[in-house]
């Protein structure tokens, strides 16, 4: 990714609380970007190197889109506050769905139940890291200015224009899968953005470095932040195959939002960034 004046947020934001504004600028130095998210397939090959045991593995259980679980699935529990969201028994990378499930046609599919934690070993093994908001921004705008989108500002459709990988049809009952997926599409669907880098909105949201933090002044963003501190909630970009603009719409590039660094999900992933020797703003 080339140097230079990085444009972050945005001076119209949609989820204000998120933290989406204000619009600012930034130097950057040049950077190295996985063109794509981080395969089943690339972490399937740390593993077996490093003999990696995910958190999601440890703990037992992660969180899985209800919409994804075969009829009658006893082994989950409801989560308080999001009914589309089930406590999952076994569910992790390796079984994306809870037992029984499989990566079977899914190892050019990012990986998914991944922890900010399990993004930070990857990078060591792989000898990047994970890249910082501005250069994610910067990274996902593409050489274009003040786009709401990678590929400009016309928002995708359920029907004609489906530019990326989100939800089309009535969230959370019905997805007609308009675009090809339910669910995650490979990590290189899609036709890429000018920087040649593919999904960087839609399909999983990817784990930043940057932990999460409101630039804002009013009571409610600084309570926000104590908790994040408290919480140890690190950012995520991009959007997933959950959004749609009548409920999440955080498909954009300056959409953000913090979970903790233990946390998993079935739409939840990361790509790595590389530093570049020598490189000065």
């Amino acid at each position: 990714m080339p140097g230079g004046r990085a444009e972050v947020g945005t001076d119209a934001p949609v989820f204000e609380s998120d933290g989406e504004g204000p619009r600012r600028f930034v130097t950057t130095a040049p950077f190295r970007l996985d063109e794509a998210a981080v395969t089943n397939l690339r972490f399937q090959r740390f593993v077996e190197a490093t003999g990696y045991v995910s958190e999601a593995e440890r703990y037992g259980w992660s969180f899985v889109f209800s919409g994804h679980l075969p009829e009658g699935n006893h082994d989950s529990v409801r989560v308080t506050g999001a009914e589309w969201w089930r406590k999952v028994e076994g569910a992790c990378w390796r079984a994306p769905e809870g037992p029984g499930s499989h990566l079977a046609e899914r190892m050019d599919h990012p990986v998914v139940h991944a922890s900010h934690r399990d993004a930070l070993a990857f990078a060591a093994w792989a000898g990047g890291r994970l890249p910082s908001e501005t250069e994610w921004e910067h990274a996902a705008r593409g050489g274009l200015a003040g786009t709401m989108f990678p590929w400009g500002d016309r928002e995708p459709d359920d029907v004609d224009f489906l530019p990326c990988n989100i939800w089309q049809g009535s969230f959370p009952a019905r997805d007609t899968g308009a675009d090809g997926y339910r669910g995650t599409a490979p990590a290189r669907a899609f036709t890429p953005n000018g920087y040649r880098l593919f999904q960087m909105c839609g399909n999983v949201w990817e784990w930043s470095a940057d932990a999460f933090r409101v630039r804002s002044l009013k009571r409610a963003a600084r309570a926000l932040n104590m908790s994040a501190v408290r919480e140890g909630r690190h950012l995520l970009k991009g959007g997933s195959f959950l959004c749609h603009r009548s409920y999440c719409f955080r498909y954009r590039i300056a959409a953000r939002i913090g979970n903790t660094s233990d946390s998993s999900t079935s739409h939840t992933g990361f790509r790595i960034a590389y530093d570049i020797k020598g490189a000065a703003p």
